[in-house]
């Protein structure tokens, strides 16, 4: 009998800037089929409130509320999750930042902050769970892009850059790692209903033209993301490195 492809039953994945959103999305996704989680974010008390949500769901769900800014802290927390948890079989790089300003008034601090979070984040967390999937030979590693890794838009020029360099730090961990039986991918968002994205979501005119611009004709539903990220964690994506999957409603398809 052919094994289930997507079955995650006995892995464990951990999920940074998971305490609401996309990353609590992503993190319940991967615990319904069957993976333990381990939720992150930096405010202790919306991290733990998350996990009990999933426990009381009877999901399996532990909390690690290290800065992924922080590269001490984040080789700490791994080895501690690794030494009294289990192997981190699963790492999704969710954690990130927004500010918006227009390009020539953007704030050096605003744009130092994104690319501290987004990008060497990104890299800090990759870099201590990969040395310890290495010796293993196997682990997958889910980079959280976003439709302006492809594309930009007026006064998110910086933060384009940082999703951007995902994107492409995506690939350079493929070039490294895909060789030691790692696949890293990316995970791509479009747009949508978010707390985060409240603001552009309660915009009327910004809606419009949002469902105008994408072919689909609606903002997504985070549970829309869950199967993508579940095929990128699974055995199924076997053969898939390097690669970047827009789960947009065909925004970056069209003009």
């Amino acid at each position: 009998m052919r094994k289930n492809l997507f079955s995650l039953e006995g892995r464990l994945a951990l999920v940074t800037g998971s305490g609401q959103g996309i990353g609590l999305a992503l993190a319940k996704g991967l615990a319904e089929h069957g993976a333990a989680v381990v939720l992150n974010g930096r405010d202790r008390a919306r991290v733990e409130g998350a996990a009990t949500g999933l426990r009381e769901t009877g999901l399996v769900a532990h909390v690690s509320t290290f800065d992924v800014t922080d590269q001490k802290a984040v080789e700490h927390d791994v080895a501690r999750i690794e030494a009294e948890i289990g192997p981190i079989e699963i790492l999704v790089n969710n954690a990130g930042v927004q500010f918006r300003s227009p390009l020539d008034e953007f704030p050096e601090e605003e744009w130092e902050r994104l690319f501290r979070t987004n990008v060497t984040g990104t890299f800090h967390v990759a870099k201590a769970v990969a040395r310890r999937m290495i010796p293993r030979g196997r682990g997958k590693i889910i980079n959280v892009g976003s439709v302006n890794s492809e594309l930009a838009r007026q006064t998110i020029a910086p933060y384009s850059a940082t999703k951007g360099a995902i994107r492409n730090l995506t690939r350079g961990m493929c070039a490294d790692w895909a060789r030691h039986g790692l696949q890293i991918n990316a995970l791509a968002p479009g747009y949508f209903r978010t707390e985060l994205n409240r603001a552009l979501v309660e915009n009327a005119e910004f809606s419009d033209w949002l469902e105008k611009r994408t072919p689909a004709r609606r903002w997504g539903d985070v549970d829309e993301l869950v199967g993508a990220a579940v095929f990128l964690a699974s055995d199924g994506s076997s053969f898939v490195n390097g690669h970047t999957l827009y789960v947009d409603g065909g925004i970056t398809a069209s003009i």
